[in-house]
Order: structure tokens, then C-alpha cells, then sequence
């Protein structure tokens, strides 16, 4: 009985240990809003790529000028900040593209989006101030093309911890169960009777 329960714990560690096969087929757990990892993989590549679009738009800004003409140095900063992020962020969706079922790795590049937006929000308003407000428009129309993967990204991933926290129940439940088997009084083997 106690190898049959940690075989049954066992099996289900070793199936969520190992890399889900989502490129043959979703997995049977997942959550019925889950996409299949070939489809959310596409979306994925565009934030990568968007991200590399992001980076020339950024070379052309010219924070040193603005400071010269007295803005703070953070702008310098942020646009340095700004650049280094686009380019992690495009070869980490490039990476996550791969595996999307990595939920650990979901989360840490939506972060990276949504910091990159706030300091993007920032450059804009020197460029508006410090260079040209068409710079600044154009700059804030280039952010906007992503929206909609962005979007379909943040409820995949949402969708993916749901799905991750109804594998952990059920492997909570069978973990329970197991123990309850283990830990169960057993009755008492009978000695046999000697005759006399």
C-alpha cells in the first residue's frame, strides 16, 4: 500500500517536472481558457519584435541636449534604462517563445513590459518638454501597436497560474489521500495459534 501511494506521488512529481509537450498537444489539466503554447508562441514573438522596433525610436532621442538645455539627468538614465530593457525583453519573449508554459518566466517579462511602459511614459514628457511633442506623439503611437498582445499575453498568463494552481490541488489531494493510507492504523497481523 505505502509503494503504491509514493509510486502515485511520484509520478505525478516527475509529470510536473518535466517540460510540458505543449508543441504536440495542450495539456489535459489545463485550465479551458489556457491557449496551447503554439498559439500564444506567435504573440509572444511580436512583443519580442516590438521591443526591437522600440530601440531605433530610442536612438534618435538625444537626452544630453535636454540636459544642456536643463533637464534633469534622470531622463539620460531613464533613456539608457529604456534601452537595456527593450533589448532583454525582446530576447527574453524570444526565449519565452520556446516554452511559454514557464509561468515564472510569464511573469518576470510582463513586469519588464509594464516597467518599460512606466519609464517610456517619463521619456515622453521630455521629449514633449525637451525636443519636439510630434516626437513625443510618435514615440507614444509606437508603444500603442503592442497593445493587443500585450493584452492577450497578461490573460495567458493569468490563465496559466489558474491552470498551475489546479495541478497543485490535485496534486495536494492525491498527496492527502496517499497520507491517509500511509498513516491509517493497519489491523494487527493474527499470530497463528499453536495447537498442543
Amino acid at each position: 500500500m505505502h509503494r503504491a501511494c509514493a509510486a502515485a506521488i511520484l509520478s505525478v512529481l516527475v509529470a510536473l517536472a518535466q517540460p510540458p509537450q505543449a508543441a504536440l498537444q495542450p495539456p489535459p489539466s489545463a485550465a479551458p481558457g489556457l491557449e496551447a503554447a503554439w498559439d500564444i508562441a506567435p504573440v509572444l514573438q511580436e512583443i519580442g519584435e516590438h521591443a526591437g522596433r522600440l530601440l531605433p525610436a530610442l536612438d534618435r532621442i538625444d537626452a544630453r541636449a535636454w540636459v544642456e538645455q536643463g533637464a534633469s539627468e534622470t531622463y539620460a538614465e531613464q533613456l539608457q534604462l529604456c534601452k537595456e530593457q527593450a533589448k532583454t525583453l525582446a530576447a527574453a519573449a524570444r526565449d519565452l517563445a520556446r516554452n511559454p508554459e514557464q509561468l515564472a518566466s510569464s511573469i518576470d517579462l510582463f513586469i519588464r513590459l509594464e516597467s518599460l511602459d512606466v519609464m517610456l511614459l517619463s521619456l515622453q514628457e521630455g521629449i514633449r518638454k525637451y525636443q519636439a511633442p510630434a516626437d513625443a506623439q510618435a514615440l507614444a503611437a509606437l508603444e500603442a501597436q503592442d497593445s493587443a498582445s500585450r493584452e492577450r499575453f497578461e490573460r495567458y498568463i493569468v490563465n496559466l497560474a489558474n491552470a498551475r494552481e489546479q495541478e497543485l490541488k490535485v496534486m495536494d489531494r492525491e498527496a492527502q489521500r496517499c497520507r491517509g493510507l500511509v498513516t491509517a492504523p493497519s489491523a494487527a497481523p493474527s499470530k497463528p495459534v499453536r495447537k498442543k
